[in-house]
């Protein structure tokens, strides 16, 4: 069995928001397994959050470009978060969010690009690296383009013109006016960087995860659906899960603004007034960090071994 730290017990409470004692609980139950414990966690009601984006970070900035039809996010990383606010890191970003424009989702292809001072952007990576003295990485990147309509971005805890923590970017097809839809485009790019939708819709939300919700609510159920018919017991956990699904999926999602209207009525309410169709044909939403353990550091002990030489 593996040794419950009081570290690992500190992580579980940071990323669950539960009782020390739960998450000590949890974790001899769950052999120290930390998603493990949050799923045992949240079986006895215990946790306070469940998503993992919101859990992990890492430094850098998230970066959005639009240009005409157009929109690209990217994502690069660096140790601290004073790079994030050199001006020299922000100019590459920026770069970057501009070249994925043609590259899209194509890291390799973005790397290899041409910087607009010379050279590619990978050889820039290397020389800020280099000059400013701290690892850089880009981690992702992604695009999105319409054939008639608009592209609108949003960045939430903005460092600069384009420059954040989240970026996000939608994609509305229309032939409504653009002041129309940069407002539509501009509240939807808020609700989803608030919201954090897991998909466009509850049906395309990856099985695995609807599979993991029914696993927890058939848990949490256990004690309704014993001697239950099978097609009564999947009735009882179908509501939990179908609620999952509404919550999830960005166009059932209850607008942020009032808390209350389906962001798909939103969107109808829009086109109705511009009298012209609207479709939101995609977004993308990039938040630092996301999906990156960040380790835990001894800042002073960094600074006196730096001074020490």
């Amino acid at each position: 069995m593996a040794e419950v730290t009081a570290a690992t017990v500190k992580q579980l409470r940071d990323v669950s928001g539960a009782g020390m004692m739960d998450c000590k609980k949890a974790l001899g139950e769950t052999n120290g397994d930390i998603e493990a414990a949050i799923d045992w966690l949240r079986t006895k009601g215990l946790a306070a959050a469940a998503k993992k984006a919101g859990r992990q970070a890492a430094e850098g900035l998230v970066g959005v470009a639009v240009k005409g039809s157009k929109g690209a996010v990217v994502e690069v990383n660096s140790e601290t978060d004073f790079v994030a606010k050199n001006d020299q890191f922000q100019g590459f970003v920026k770069a970057a969010a501009e070249l994925a424009l043609t590259t899209g989702a194509d890291i390799d292809a973005l790397a290899a690009s041409q910087h607009p001072e010379g050279g590619t952007l990978g050889d820039k990576l290397t020389a800020n690296i280099a000059t400013i003295g701290e690892n850089q990485a880009l981690r992702r990147a992604r695009s999105i383009e319409v054939s008639q309509g608009a592209v609108v971005s949003y960045v939430h805890n903005a460092a600069g013109p384009g420059l954040g923590k989240i970026g996000v970017l939608v994609g509305l097809e229309s032939a409504a006016p653009a002041d129309k839809l940069e407002a539509l485009g501009k509240q939807l790019a808020m609700h989803i960087a608030a919201a954090a939708p897991l998909a466009m819709s509850g049906d395309a939300i990856d099985p695995a995860v609807i599979e993991r919700e029914a696993a927890i609510a058939r848990e949490k159920a256990a004690d309704k659906i014993v001697g239950k018919p099978p097609e009564v017991a999947e009735k009882i956990i179908k509501g939990p899960v179908d609620k999952f699904r509404k919550e999830n999926g960005l166009l059932t999602q209850a607008f942020v603004m009032d808390g209350k209207t389906p962001v798909q009525d939103v969107i109808a309410a829009a086109a109705r007034e511009a009298g012209s169709p609207i479709t939101l044909t995609d977004y993308v939403r990039f938040q630092l960090g996301e999906g990156i353990e960040k380790k835990e550091s001894d800042f002073a002990a960094e600074v006196a071994a730096a001074v020490a030489g």
